[in-house]
């Protein structure tokens, strides 16, 4: 298959196409400096331009069966009203470029995988699946307003699958990357009791879902990217024992709103979620336990 990628520089774009090149596909990477970009295969073809800003790069994306876009902003940083703007345009007007870039009614029937958020979702302790009610907080609307964008390429024939990433796991960037330093020296802890949920996927696991869906026809619309949700508590006992390190501090839910802000409310609310759709069409976890991934990822 061919695949066009829009935000395959960052940490989820680069072992992205590494897996799909590894895998025998052809990728064309969308990137805004072609001679910075240091992954060379013979079936990679890297196509200069911004996926903010409409160009040339658009008349490229008919050549393909597959779009990935993993476009968007960080979202850990301290918000402000321009930074939460940041976030919201990156995701929304990069998906709006894109779908606008798809031939209508091309006479082949062209997937695009967008990737998303379980910030859609509401915090809790309740079980959240793929027909799960969206939240109402800012990055609950933010994954709306970016999903919205990438169904209207349904419009012009196009499978489109929303794909809502849990934290990914990795050793080389992500979330992990933040924690490993600190737990390594033992000053690792849980957040408040530890009682709040942390959905995750491991960065394997991640690449094989993609090319999964992008392979699977009848998988369509809401698919959540998430391994076996676990507590914080049993997250920080997992870690602490791939690293081999103690884990005694506890992280005061007040220090973490003073030292984040608003940012602190996406760690403390914790999403419970799972996919109900994966299982159904087959697909099996590498590393479905979060000590075996961890385990993995820290070796």
């Amino acid at each position: 298959m061919r695949f066009f990628i829009t935000g395959g520089t960052g940490f989820v774009g680069r072992h992205l196409i590494g897996h799909l090149l590894d895998c025998g596909h052809e990728v064309m990477a969308l990137v805004r400096n072609p001679a910075k970009f240091q992954l060379k295969h013979l079936k990679l073809q890297t196509i200069q331009g911004d996926p903010m800003q409409k160009g040339a790069w658009q008349n490229q994306v008919g050549q393909v069966n597959v779009l990935i876009n993993l476009v968007g902003r960080s979202i850990f940083d301290r918000w402000n009203e321009a930074i939460k703007q940041e976030i919201l345009e990156s995701r929304v007007v990069s998906t709006r470029n894109l779908v606008e870039a798809i031939p209508s009614n091309s006479g082949q029937t062209m997937t695009l995988i967008n990737a998303n958020a379980v910030g859609y979702y509401a915090g809790g302790n309740e079980v959240r699946t793929e027909t799960s009610a969206k939240g109402n907080d800012f990055l609950s609307d933010v994954c709306e307003a970016w999903q919205n964008e990438a169904l209207k390429a349904e419009a012009k024939g196009a499978r489109v699958v929303i794909a809502r990433f849990g934290a990914v796991m990795g050793s080389n960037g992500g979330a992990l990357q933040q924690m490993l330093p600190v737990f390594k020296k033992g000053l690792g802890g849980k957040i408040g009791d530890g009682s709040r949920w942390f959905s995750w996927v491991h960065i394997l696991d991640l690449c094989r879902i993609l090319e999964f869906s992008a392979t699977q026809d009848r998988i369509r619309g809401v698919v959540n990217v998430c391994a076996e949700p676990v507590t914080n508590a049993q997250f920080t006992k997992a870690l602490a024992c791939a690293v081999q390190r103690p884990a005694f501090f506890r992280i005061p839910e007040f220090a973490l709103r003073l030292a984040l802000g608003e940012t602190a409310a996406v760690i403390l609310a914790g999403q419970r979620v799972t996919s109900e759709v994966l299982p159904r069409h087959g697909f099996q976890f590498r590393f479905p336990e979060i000590h075996e991934a961890l385990q993995h990822l820290v070796q």
